[in-house]
């Protein structure tokens, strides 16, 4: 935004850059008071002159312009630069399904001459001017560290942050995030509410986890119905509740009104807002833990068409108008600016809230598919079954009216009909016995069947193996049963030689006695 080969800039280039678009060439002179006049932030309002006249520093209103004291409902941020103090109801905006406040669009009416400044306008012409001296002539110092002071005071309204000392006679000026020269701004969608006035549905924001809002669902209601008034023809409805970040918990509720004549309605969404925002009843709800009410009501062609037209403040028109073009769902989803790291922060935890809901909600899906998957299942194999059972008892009733046929025809002759089906009957039994049809078919699968499963085994026999701990193992006792053997077969050649030793000498025993008995 600012151009490094200058040490510091000018002050009316400053006030271009404040109030228009980076790509544009600084404006003439003669229209610098216009921008100023025209720029609606730091608490001013956007004027419109009275006729004939060229332009007009006016006054503000009570209700501030971007960046006043103005405390929308609906979106988390003030208006689009205009401001009255009547307003026109649009000040209740989206609630906290968006996250964003309302845009407080209102009219305004002012007249005024040539140069009609009332007495708040050069308070905040001063605010705009020393702003623009901050960053690019401050006079602190007098010296060249004002050119550092300036480049400091650059890097603080980009940051959005700190004070900008520029004269030592003259109050800083306060950086927020809300200048238009802070870069952490970005913009995001958020959805747009589809609920009507007529719903008269209520966001209550609780400062309590949502297992505790569920478990005291009855004494909230009980409790919500006394701030009302205690009215016995109001009864209060809980229409969701939803856990938020940060140990919050959001519960929508709305208000049923039951007339004597026995109809009933609810009570528009803007009344009940209006009732629960008196002073008298708002910090009753706080002491039920009520951090912050909003409507959630949806936004008249009127009013859209309005906000995408005016970009809020601070936003770069080409930013805003490339963000409406990028929309992915322009008929449920609307753009919103995000200032700062409070707002990034803010929607990343509401994002991760709503995946872990998602998720919450997958698994419980997932749960009941595999329930469901068990169930068939089990019908399957019952089903089943009892088709096994109903084939066995058609048997049986066959069986039975078989042997009734048979006794009830006993003694008669065999009719013409009977005679066909016995004809039917062995036709289709030699069909079945032909070597070609049914029966030989069968045989043949019923070879190859064999076949296979021999095949297999064989397979399954050449694909085996034996551990080498195993084989090493088989081998040392095989070993040993050699050695064994061996043994065993010496220990036997012994006694052989003795026991033919034996046998040689009872034979000359023999011989022996046989001659001197001679």
């Amino acid at each position: 935004m600012f151009s490094h080969s200058r040490s510091l800039i000018s002050t009316r280039e400053v006030l271009h850059l404040y109030l228009s678009p980076p790509p544009y060439p600084p404006p003439p002179p003669s229209t610098l008071a216009l921008h100023i006049g025209a720029f609606g932030g730091f608490g001013t309002t956007t004027t419109s002159a009275a006729p004939g006249s060229t332009f007009s520093f006016a006054a503000p209103s009570n209700t501030g312009g971007l960046f006043g004291a103005t405390q929308n409902k609906g979106f988390g941020f003030s208006g689009l630069g205009t401001g009255t103090t009547a307003s026109t109801g649009f000040g209740t905006g989206l609630g906290t399904g968006l996250g964003f406040g309302g845009f407080n669009i209102q009219p305004q009416q002012q007249q005024g001459g040539l140069f009609g400044q009332q007495a708040q306008a050069p308070a905040q012409s001063n605010q705009l001017i020393n702003t623009a001296s901050a960053l690019s002539a401050p006079t602190l110092l007098g010296d060249e560290r004002d050119a550092i002071l300036a480049k400091w005071n650059q890097l603080q309204a980009f940051w959005g942050t700190g004070k900008g000392y520029f004269n030592s006679n003259i109050a800083p000026v306060e950086f927020t995030q809300e200048n238009p020269f802070c870069r952490f701004k970005a913009v995001g969608y958020s959805c747009i509410p589809g609920s009507k006035d007529e719903d008269g549905l209520l966001v209550l924001a609780l400062n309590k986890k949502e297992v505790d809002v569920r478990s005291q669902q009855q004494q909230l209601v009980e409790s919500l119905h006394k701030v009302l008034g205690g009215n016995q023809t109001l009864t209060v409805n809980v229409e969701g509740v939803k856990a938020l970040p940060d140990d919050q918990t959001e519960v929508i509720i709305y208000v049923v009104e039951r007339s004597p004549n026995g109809t009933s309605k609810r009570i528009p969404a803007t009344t009940l807002f209006s009732y629960v925002e008196q002073a008298n009843v708002k910090p009753q709800l706080q002491q039920l833990g009520v951090v912050m009410s909003v409507t959630r009501t949806e936004l008249s062609p009127t009013q859209l068409k309005q906000l995408l037209q005016n970009p809020p403040a601070g936003v770069d028109p080409i930013i805003w108008e490339q963000a409406k073009v990028d929309n992915p769902d322009p008929e449920k989803l609307i753009p919103v600016p995000m200032v700062g790291f409070k707002e990034l922060l803010r929607r990343l935890k509401i994002q991760d809230q709503m995946t872990k809901q998602h998720q919450t909600r997958v698994d419980i899906i997932s749960n009941d598919i595999s329930e469901l998957q068990k169930n068939q299942a089990t019908t399957v194999a019952k089903i089943a079954q009892y088709k096994r059972k109903l084939m066995d008892l058609s048997h049986r009733v066959l069986q039975v009216l078989i042997k009734q046929e048979i006794q009830r025809k006993i003694g008669y002759a065999i009719q013409v009909d009977e005679e066909h089906l016995r004809v039917q009957l062995d036709t289709i039994q030699s069909e079945l016995n032909a070597p070609t049809q049914f029966k030989g078919r069968l045989n043949e699968l019923m070879s190859q069947i064999r076949m296979q499963n021999h095949f297999g085994a064989v397979r399954s026999e050449e694909r085996y193996s034996v551990d080498s701990d195993l084989l090493r193992e088989i081998k040392q006792h095989l070993k040993q049963q050699q050695e064994g053997l061996s043994h065993l077969i010496s220990v036997i050649k012994d006694d052989m030689e003795d026991i033919k030793l034996i046998e040689h000498g009872l034979h000359d025993s023999v011989h022996v006695r046989g001659g001197m008995l001679s």
